[in-house]
């Protein structure tokens, strides 16, 4: 059965990555996996790392490695801000093991309670889910 489509921009700090009317949304925020349909109530969302499907139809899915940003939904319309949105077959396996690597090292260094400890897990947490989507 087909849905109502909506308007979906996706925003990165290095600009648009999608913008198309889709059927569904689906993400994790940070208090839990959400799915947006046409005609949603307003959301305001903390999003977390994972994997941003947009649905154009039942069959036909958009993927993202999403990072950490916001979701709004408001009249109608999504507006998905991350710090970075990259397709699939876009993810470097190899990059982002080296990154991980890196961040988990990162953590045992910094103080407790430091800015760097906060960065090291905020970025563990995005290349385990980066890894996760690029399977």
């Amino acid at each position: 059965m087909a849905h109502t489509k909506f308007p979906v921009e996706v925003l990165t700090p290095e600009g648009e990555v999608f913008n198309e009317e889709v059927e569904m949304l689906s993400t994790h925020t940070a208090l839990g996996s959400i799915g947006i349909l046409a005609n949603h109530e307003p959301v305001l969302a903390l999003l977390e790392p994972t994997e941003l499907r947009l649905y154009r139809s039942e069959s036909e899915i958009v993927r993202f490695a999403q990072a950490e940003g916001y979701l709004q939904f408001t009249e109608n319309r999504a507006l998905v801000l991350v710090e970075e949105a990259i397709a699939p077959d876009q993810l470097d396996r190899a990059t982002l093991e080296t990154r991980l690597r890196d961040a988990r090292s990162s953590l045992e260094q910094a103080q407790e309670g430091s800015e760097r400890q906060a960065r090291a897990r905020r970025d563990i947490r995005r290349y385990e889910a980066f890894l996760a989507v690029g399977q």
